[in-house]
């Protein structure tokens, strides 16, 4: 067993597997960082990448055309965010509450509009689904090419948007008015940065990430729609915000290690190790959880963080 671990095909097939299973997560923390920077805790992610699955996979079985459902299913996410942004951001409702009762709505919606479309077959309908993207020469590179470069198309947008994010959050104006909001909404008003505005387009951008997020999920990792296709992925990307101190680049080394592990675990099953498979299972949930004790302490937390923004408060 040992000489299949060290080998070359276990080996490239690992790395690649992570990067792809590392994907949606690290789309979905970097749609939360935004939002939390902007000091709302935005609990909907696991239904709103429930929804924008459903969405991205029926618009897909539709039309045939794999981003159009990319497209549909950042629509659904801005449309589930923006219900969020009334609740939380202009009525000043609870933050958890709101984000809970949007997973709960989403998720019941996800399954009844499927349920709407297409019945219930006893053979799950499937798309032709997005197929690996080598680039030239590139992908050619012994194991690294096989790896890193023979990905989705996703994936390798996925990965040029972890920079962008960062350098809109720490390297640009608008990016210094998000954080501000998010520290200090007072402070921001002051200057005359339309808090409500700011926080609402925050959670639309974050909405389109979860949205498409778990539309890659139903687009490329599969090619049906399943209820519980997440998995609890929304969760860990909240997670993984904390883990990465609400900076993008350490979010997404966070969501790398999870994909990492939950490759690892689904190759250690093939390999007929004997164990029972809830315990392979149980491993990345179990090692995200420690390593979150571990830095949870020293995370410094947006200080605007679930706190409703009135000026009638100054």
């Amino acid at each position: 067993m040992m000489s299949e671990i060290f080998s070359v095909a276990f080996i490239t097939g690992l790395i690649a597997a992570t990067l792809r299973m590392s994907t949606p997560i690290i789309l979905a923390t970097l749609g939360e960082i935004i939002t939390e920077r902007s000091g709302v805790l935005n609990l909907g992610i696991e239904g709103t990448m429930l929804f924008g699955a459903a969405v991205g996979f029926l618009t897909t079985l539709a039309t045939g055309n794999l981003w159009l459902g990319v497209f549909a299913a950042a629509l659904a996410g801005i449309a589930l965010s923006l219900i969020m942004a009334v609740l939380a951001v202009y009525l000043g409702l609870s933050q958890h509450v709101s984000g809970l009762g949007i997973t709960i709505f989403a998720s019941g919606l996800a399954m009844f509009v499927y349920r709407l479309v297409v019945g219930s077959p006893i053979v799950p309908p499937i798309i032709t689904p997005f197929t690996p993207v080598a680039i030239p020469l590139l992908s050619r590179i012994p194991i690294l090419g096989a790896s890193f470069f023979t990905q989705y198309s996703l994936t390798y947008i996925t990965w040029a948007l972890i920079p962008l994010v960062s350098i809109f959050l720490f390297k640009t104006r608008a990016g210094l008015r998000v954080r501000t909001i998010g520290q200090n909404p007072f402070a921001a008003d002051t200057v005359g940065v339309n808090v409500n505005l700011t926080r609402t387009l925050c959670l639309a951008a974050g909405g389109a990430f979860f949205g498409v997020a778990g539309a890659f999920l139903t687009l490329a990792h599969q090619n049906m729609f399943l209820i519980d296709v997440i998995g609890g992925r929304g969760w860990i990307a909240i997670a993984m915000t904390i883990f990465g101190n609400w900076n993008p680049l350490m979010g997404a080394v966070g969501a790398l290690i999870f994909g990492f592990l939950d490759a690892f675990q689904l190759r250690m099953q093939t390999l007929g190790v004997d164990l029972p498979f809830h315990i392979f299972l149980m491993i990345p949930y179990l090692i995200t959880i420690l390593a979150l004790i571990s830095v949870s302490r020293k995370a410094t937390v947006p200080a605007g963080l679930l706190k409703p923004y009135r000026r009638e408060d100054k």
